[in-house]
């Protein structure tokens, strides 16, 4: 439906309204009319059904429903408010007591099924994990708060996403009422040229308005702006100031109260922006240090620990590091980004050219011959070999447990496997530096695996965001010139044309130059030339930023020249405050994101590199002095008064190198992952491409220098195994 169509149908729609108005003597607002024939109502709904309506539940909702079927169980009162709110923000298709059920039985049955496994186990070998329980038990009741969680943090994420869009939906209104003053309408244009999920909101409120739930679109639109109260107050603040312009009486107030309601939310957002990158620090810098650092120098003196405490195994220490502490660092992660004011974030690719690219096949050159596969195809081929080489050790293990190959004779080995201290023919390893070298492509299969898929899904949008980029610096100047042309009244076919011959040699030529040649060419129409999905502009440059300004244009050329002027001149002016604001906001964040780029990229991989290398010493060290004191033992027990070999071993046989390495390396990966996230969330907000294109990055450094400083610490430590061992017989 065009914007004519709606102007004549809420024409019709009024003008019932006021008639039954006059004719039973009351208030226009309390009239309600059927408008069942109006044609409105059935086709947005339709549309909105059709378009916006999710096709099918969600893991999360499918769990909550299955938990509330099994036990309902209510919130109470003060957290079913917060609960409802939330799920309606998010629009999830659950019920409070579905979220409650949910954050309860799921820790419960986590709990009972670890203790039932862990039992049978026991019973099955003789011996019952303490600890293992114990972790069942500690992590489940971890899990409840988070899961209680939930809605709330789909609901920030989406308020996160939405209000990415916020600045651009109050351009979008004010540029509408600039030469209609109609709200209604101007809602329903930011509505239609929006994208998900600011999109989805306003045109379920316009939904409501026609389906009667509200009398008009001032009460929906009331009642929407309060789900932002404490969360964006300078949005409804701005919206009140644009509502105030429709009742002005001259037209010069009514575009000073657009003009300030414009650069109204622009300052605030700015200044909380301001504010949040100033309280940044301190949080993040308790991050590194309890989440990231401090677990990883523990690591250095857990052989010690498994030494001295031989019931300790690596899956406990796999427990603690690879499930419960990123687990909570990922909450407190959440817990920061939280706090991120809404109102601002990058300006984001459209999702339709998000699965567009992802599908697309990568070409890759074999040995001479070009193949084309899909990126998860090539993380795929990536990962099975890297993950079966780290798991060789185990397996030539298990076909033949007297493989070995000694590296340096009676010192270092291949495999490394020693005797068990319970005095049975029972092996304990791989100890070997050879076992440990290869254990190092478990974490690296991950990493580069997962790596390799984002950064290959999300590289052509990247490259085309980079062009975008710099399109966008140059896109300025080019509203300027393409206002004035359309105020000289050429028309907006041969002012594209003139744009595009007056910027040679720029990036915005092309773009330009994109549009001149489809419609001199092709014999295009506006419309087609810039928004085909193969041949338009915007299809080489997915930008929203550069597709909003152009939607804009295709839209106020409908209503003449003079009114695409002014908009091509008022978006240039917002294009100029946004770029100031982000410029200021770039600086601002400059050292937080430095510090958090540094520690995910190199210096966790490195402190873990380091931390396996020296780990590997004490094992090794830990080995060599059991190996002297049974020596020593064995020489001695025949003498008169003389304890056993057994009775010298102060130290147990600890932790096999090979699997401690394989949880710090996995450790290494999810603090990438996590820390990533943190990254591209504060400077961009939700945007997915950005996120995992520098995630994808991010985990190909990380994992490759971790590979590489671990695998030279621990040959360099390996080897002052030897000056030790001499040391101990001498």
């Amino acid at each position: 439906m065009d914007d004519d169509e709606f102007t004549k149908l809420m024409k019709q729609k009024y003008e019932r309204r006021i008639k039954a108005a006059l004719r039973e003597g009351r208030d226009i607002s309390d009239v309600e009319i059927d408008d069942s024939d109006s044609g409105i109502i059935s086709k947005d709904y339709s549309n909105f059904i059709d378009q916006f309506a999710p096709p099918k539940l969600s893991t999360y909702e499918k769990l909550c429903k299955f938990c509330e079927n099994i036990v309902k169980i209510s919130p109470p009162k003060n957290l079913e408010k917060e609960l409802k709110r939330d799920i309606e923000t998010a629009h999830l298709n659950i019920t409070p007591e579905g979220a409650m059920s949910f954050a309860l039985l799921i820790p419960i049955f986590f709990i009972v099924a670890g203790l039932v496994v862990v039992a049978l186990t026991g019973i099955i070998t003789g011996t019952i994990e303490i600890i293992t329980m114990l972790f069942f038990f500690v992590f489940g009741l971890l899990m409840i708060q988070p899961f209680r969680k939930i809605p709330s943090l789909l609901a920030t994420k989406w308020r996160m996403r939405a209000s990415n869009q916020m600045i651009l939906c109050v351009f979008y209104v004010v540029t509408y009422l600039r030469h209609t003053s109609n709200l209604e309408a101007a809602l329903r244009f930011a509505a239609n040229h929006l994208t998900p999920p600011l999109s989805i909101d306003l045109k379920k409120m316009m939904w409501d308005v026609e389906s009667g739930r509200y009398n008009t679109i001032i009460d929906a639109l009331n009642d929407y702006l309060e789900r932002w109260r404490g969360y964006n107050d300078e949005f409804i603040e701005t919206f009140r100031v644009i509502e105030s312009s429709l009742s002005e009486a001259s037209n010069e107030r009514r575009l000073e109260s657009l003009d300030r309601a414009m650069s109204s939310i622009l300052e605030t957002t700015y200044d909380k922006m301001l504010s949040f990158a100033q309280n940044l620090k301190s949080p993040i810098d308790s991050l590194n240090m309890l989440g990231i650092v401090l677990p990883i120098m523990t690591l250095i003196i857990l052989p010690l620990v498994g030494g001295l405490m031989p019931a300790v195994s690596w899956y406990h220490i796999a427990m603690i590091y690879n499930a419960i502490i990123p687990f909570m660092v990922f909450f407190m992660a959440l817990g920061i980004l939280t706090t991120r004011p809404t109102g601002y974030g990058g300006s984001g690719v459209e999702e339709v050219f998000i699965e567009g690219s992802r599908k697309k096949k990568v070409k890759i050159n074999l040995l001479g011959i070009n193949i084309q596969m899909t990126p998860l195809a090539i993380s795929i081929l990536l990962f099975i070999p890297l993950f079966l080489l780290g798991l060789s050790p185990i397996i030539i293990h298990a076909i033949n447990p007297n493989f070995e190959i000694p590296i340096i004779d009676g010192i270092i080995y291949f495999m490394g496997y020693v005797p068990s201290q319970t005095g049975d023919s029972e092996t304990i390893g791989p100890f070997g530096l050879g076992a440990l070298i290869l254990s190092f492509f478990i974490p690296v299969a991950v990493g580069l695996a997962l790596g390799t898929y984002l950064k290959l899904s999300n590289e052509e949008l990247e490259e085309n965001r980079k062009e975008s980029e710099v399109l966008e610096k140059e896109f300025e100047s080019s509203l300027y010139l393409l206002s004035d042309r359309l105020s000289d009244g050429t028309s907006p076919e041969f002012a594209i044309s003139a744009v595009s011959k007056t910027t040679t040699g720029s990036v915005v030529a092309r773009f330009f130059s994109i549009m001149s040649d489809n419609i001199q060419r092709l014999g295009m129409g506006i419309d087609e030339a810039i928004f085909d999905k193969r041949r338009g502009a915007i299809a080489f440059y997915p930008s929203n930023i550069i597709e909003s300004a152009m939607k804009i244009f295709t839209e106020s050329i409908k209503r003449g020249l003079n009114v695409a002027s002014r908009a091509m001149r008022n978006f240039a002016e917002y294009l100029k405050q946004i770029h100031r604001i982000n410029e200021r906001l770039k600086d601002i964040l400059a050292d937080v994101l430095s510090s958090i780029k540094s520690q995910m990229s190199f210096l966790t991989p490195l402190i873990g590199g380091i931390v396996v290398g020296i780990t590997n010493l004490l094992s090794n060290v830990i080995n060599v002095i059991n190996q002297t004191q049974t020596n020593i033992g064995n020489q001695t027990a025949t003498a008169p008064g003389m304890v056993s070999a057994e009775s010298l071993q102060f130290f147990g046989i600890g932790i096999p190198s090979y699997f401690f390495q394989i949880v710090v390396g996995m450790f290494v990966v999810e603090i990438i992952i996590i820390m990533s996230y943190i990254y591209a969330t504060i400077e961009k907000g939700e945007d997915s491409v950005y996120r995992g294109y520098s995630m994808g990055q991010n985990l190909i450094k990380g994992t490759s220098l971790y590979f590489i400083v671990g695998i030279v610490t621990s040959i360099m430590f390996s080897l002052l195994t030897i000056g030790i061992q001499q040391f101990m017989i001498a």
